[in-house]
């Protein structure tokens, strides 16, 4: 899979695109994705949005995670943000990073 990253011009108007290869399809999760999203629906059963996101190409070192829980209701971002690094305590042990955006549903 191909994807654009830039676009410059050649004399008169020419384009050239230069492209990137990735190393997996979009359109599937990664184990590693399906196991956080696991063990974050077990911790967070109260959770109405998970979403995982592997971006480091699929190998599994750094993953962007937003997550939607009432769980998280009179907590500041820093407590929630501790309480999913708590929930994930296992599997950030193989991490290089983690990006993670938490919110309350709005009602």
């Amino acid at each position: 899979m191909a994807a654009a990253i830039s676009a410059g011009l050649l004399g008169r108007g020419h384009r050239i695109l230069l492209l990137c290869h990735t190393r997996r399809a979009f359109a599937s999760q990664t184990d590693g994705e399906v196991r956080v999203v696991q063990v974050l629906k077990e911790k967070f059963p109260r959770a109405s949005a998970i979403k995982v996101v592997d971006i480091s190409g699929g190998c599994g070192a750094m993953y962007e995670i937003h997550i939607e829980s009432e769980e998280f209701k009179e907590k500041r971002t820093v407590q929630q943000h501790q309480m999913v690094n708590q929930a994930l305590s296992e599997e950030i042990k193989a991490m290089h990073g983690l990006r993670i955006f938490t919110s309350i549903p709005k009602h």
